[in-house]
């Protein structure tokens, strides 16, 4: 661990990060608090509470507010999950209900008992 007199800049340390200790940056594109969008942020934050314990956050974009945002990261479906970091990008559709299947596309592997 660092000493506080350290003073290596963040991108250094995060270079020097396993995955098990990546920060995840992921956004669920929605279209308004339908039953599918509400599913949706639900198993991923269940998903993500067990899986990524400190180490995310979520942005959840409503296109019916803003349509315009669709386009910078290509939204063809909803609800879409897009991991934006660590790279590279990817994208989840649907309500996240099949944990084994977020998993494998956030490139995480399920806890073992």
């Amino acid at each position: 661990m660092a000493s506080s007199g350290d003073k290596r800049p963040a991108e250094e340390d995060n270079k020097n990060r396993s995955d098990s200790e990546s920060r995840y940056e992921l956004r669920l594109y929605v279209a308004g608090q339908t039953p599918r969008s509400m599913e949706a942020f639900s198993n991923l934050k269940k998903i993500c509470e067990e899986h990524l314990q400190g180490r995310y956050s979520i942005e959840v974009i409503d296109l019916l507010e803003n349509p315009r945002l669709a386009k910078g990261d290509q939204i063809l479906a909803l609800p879409t999950l897009v991991r934006r970091l660590p790279e590279p990008v990817r994208k989840i559709i649907g309500t996240l209900a099949d944990t084994e299947r977020v998993l494998v596309g956030l490139d995480l592997r399920p806890c073992k008992p």
